[in-house]
């Protein structure tokens, strides 16, 4: 078979692509220009107050992306795998590639790079992405791919996560993905929740909804847990076996979820014990927790004043002897 531009013309050419969702990247560029607009106005903020002040919007905004962008990240789960494989179908040349498996909230990602990347007259540098959100149908974005005719590693290891597979983890994955996201997206509003308690400041019910954001995080990690934990197919290309493991996104959200619990148990904690130094990290400042304290305090009407407090008191032998000389 002839070659065109270098590659077979059934392979018009390598799909190399981001390793990642590039929506991650505009929120993590929006809630950076939100903190660098912070810093902006910090010299602004007067006392030593500014420290716990600058402290709160790093904390709060690093919460807030954290829990916006691993809905978009495809590192869930990954795995690699270096191994010498059939590249194509019908044919018998073997290269020597890494093969990777990286899998998100909203599908899976197949990367196939070569060692070294330029082999059999062509680059291989590949990045696939199978979606199984909900406005995406898997088993369709795979027959796309056999029709494009993607190197057979990609498509073995795509094919492993079909509706159709005896694998059977299609299924699994796909639920426990779309449960996983919908209480991280509730978290994110408990987080929104929060930070206009906090704002107010209605400091003992924030920590409250930094807790159910925490809980909200932690639970997003035990439905991916649930599909982690199904028996999956041997994904193997010779003696060589592909293995994966928990990523970045996970380990994110557990430390995440985990300072949200501990910060919403200080604020509580603090709120009932040392509710002074609580008013102190959010720069409230004595006058302003008196008159809030005062709104608490009910009014009662004032008391009459006697005037006889004021009457001067004399004996009443003394009066009558001043009557009789004045006579």
């Amino acid at each position: 078979m002839t070659l065109w531009n270098g590659s077979f013309p059934f392979y018009p050419g390598a799909n190399a692509c981001f390793p990642f969702d590039t929506s991650w990247a505009v929120i993590v560029s929006i809630f950076l220009s939100l903190l660098a607009t912070f810093i902006i106005i910090l010299p602004g903020i007067r006392g030593r107050g500014r420290l716990f002040w600058f402290l709160r919007v790093v904390m709060g905004l690093f919460v807030g992306a954290v829990v916006l962008t691993i809905q978009f990240t495809r590192d869930w789960e990954t795995g690699w795998v270096t191994a010498n494989t059939s590249y194509k179908s019908f044919s018998h040349a073997l290269v020597n590639v890494d093969i990777g498996l990286h899998i998100g909230l909203a599908g899976v990602n197949v990367t196939l790079v070569g060692n070294p990347v330029h082999q059999l007259n062509e680059t291989i540098s590949y990045n696939e992405h199978f979606a199984w959100s909900f406005d995406a149908d898997y088993d369709h974005r795979y027959d796309e791919g056999l029709e494009k005719g993607l190197p057979s590693p990609i498509l073995y290891v795509a094919e492993k996560f079909t509706s159709q597979s005896p694998c059977g983890v299609h299924r699994q994955y796909r639920i426990s993905s779309h449960y996983a996201s919908l209480t991280l997206w509730m978290a994110f509003c408990t987080w929104l929740v929060s930070i206009l308690l906090f704002s107010m400041p209605i400091l003992l019910y924030g920590g409250y909804m930094l807790l159910l954001t925490a809980a909200l995080m932690l639970f997003s990690l035990l439905f991916f847990f649930t599909a982690r934990s199904t028996a999956k197919c041997p994904i193997r290309f010779g003696t060589a076996a592909l293995k994966t493991d928990y990523g970045g996104s996970f380990w994110l959200t557990l430390v995440t979820g985990l300072l949200c619990l501990l910060l919403g148990l200080g604020v509580i904690i603090f709120n009932s014990v040392q509710p002074e130094k609580l008013k102190l990290v959010f720069n409230l400042d004595e006058g302003k927790g008196e008159e809030e304290e005062g709104w608490d305090k009910p009014y009662l009407p004032a008391e009459p004043r006697s005037s006889a407090q004021d009457v001067l008191m004399v004996p009443v032998g003394e009066l009558c002897e001043v009557t009789a000389t004045q006579e």
